[in-house]
């Protein structure tokens, strides 16, 4: 079914087939809502913030279940439009935050529910989802005849699949049973996975440090998701502390541990190093160059690092052990909260606008993120 035909079988009110348009043009990194929500959700439980994990944790799982259904519709109904996102090198790589919002449910659920049934269920899910999108994407993007330059071809967006890959981990160490005779196969399969995302980590860090440096930035270029630089890192610093602190069941990770502490440092160690860099950089972009700060969905993927680095430095500061760290996750704590009340806002302001829109007009459509013009022309 291509996407016209898509088009043309929506029935129903001019409303019904407005937002059928909107969900046509469904960006596949919206997922990071989910993600924000749910790290955010353990973080505060992590630090003892009584009341607030129950709702964001119910925000984040009907955001996910929410997405589902629209993703479900778009495959149904614009196979055409989801399929051609494989193959774009600015939309494709949106498609990991469906793996790492699994998984950070998965997380939230095991550690503030105690659903770890539940929990390991959504880890094979999630799994499973890595797979396909790993391969599948950077299959198509590779295969691909016409690509764009490294300027306009790659940003931050590119380090989910980083996020996606250290989610497993994270979710596998707080979720999958590690008892019996499996014990030391888990131990490896997490392991392995770990060292992979740090490994894709450093290949993709290569390229968009040398885009940041030799490569003309404007303004328009320091789009929200070049904060998952140092989310990638948060999240990988988080998986190792978790191995750390479950190496007593298994003898391979006994035996790794020095190895196991030394890159959950080095991971911990380059997050932090980031946070600077990031914020003179958006200092440049909103005060200095004066884009206006308006409601972007991508703005998504600069709360998860605020929250994920929250969690990662706690978890650290107990791995290592490390308390003098403690006062940094109660600092960041208050910054991601105030980051995610912001951008939820501005998503709730957004939809009244296009749902009064479509009342009016006929015209639904969903809050868009922003794109390159020069890469949106070349993958038209």
């Amino acid at each position: 079914m291509n996407l016209s035909h898509g088009r043309a079988a929506a029935t129903g009110s001019p409303l019904l087939q407005s937002l059928d348009r909107a969900v046509a043009e469904l960006h596949p990194a919206y997922f990071a809502l989910v993600m924000a929500t749910g790290i955010l959700s353990v973080a505060c439980r992590l630090l003892g913030i009584g009341g607030l994990p129950p709702a964001l944790t119910a925000i984040a799982v009907t955001g996910y279940l929410a997405l589902w259904g629209l993703t479900l519709w778009r495959i149904v109904r614009h196979r055409a439009a989801f399929l051609a996102d494989f193959r774009s090198h600015q939309r494709g790589p949106g498609f990991f935050t469906m793996v790492a919002a699994t998984s950070v449910i998965g997380t939230d659920l095991a550690i503030g529910r105690g659903a770890y049934a539940l929990a390991h269920a959504l880890w094979w899910v999630a799994f499973s989802l890595w797979l396909l999108l790993t391969y599948a994407i950077f299959t198509c993007l590779t295969v691909k005849e016409t690509k764009p330059s490294l300027e306009d071809g790659i940003n931050g967006g590119w380090l989910t699949a980083v996020v996606a890959t250290q989610s497993l981990v994270v979710l596998g160490s707080a979720a999958i049973p590690r008892a019996g005779e499996q014990a030391e196969l888990i131990a490896l399969g997490l392991v392995s996975l770990w060292l992979a995302g740090g490994m894709l980590y450093i290949w993709m860090i290569s390229l968009i440090f040398y885009r940041y440096t030799f490569l003309r930035f404007r303004p328009s270029d320091l789009m929200p998701p070049y904060w998952i630089n140092m989310g990638a890192m948060a999240i990988s610093t988080l998986g190792g502390a978790l191995l750390v602190q479950v190496a007593d069941s298994s003898s391979l990770l006994t035996s790794l541990l020095p190895f196991l502490k030394g890159f959950t440092l080095l991971y911990w160690a380059t997050a932090t190093w980031w946070i600077p860099m990031l914020v003179v950089l958006g200092l440049w972009r909103y005060v200095s160059r004066k884009v206006p700060l308006t409601y972007d969905p991508q703005y998504w993927g600069a709360v998860f690092p605020l929250a994920m680095y929250t969690s990662a430095t706690y978890r650290l500061a107990e791995a290592l052990p490390a308390p003098f760290l403690l006062p940094i996750p109660r600092f960041f704590v208050g910054a991601a909260l105030t980051a995610w009340l912001m951008t939820f806002l501005g998503l709730l302001v957004s939809l009244v606008r296009a749902l009064r829109q479509g009342l009016r007009w006929g015209r639904f459509r969903l809050p868009a993120p922003a794109v390159q013009p020069e890469l949106a022309r070349r993958e038209t």
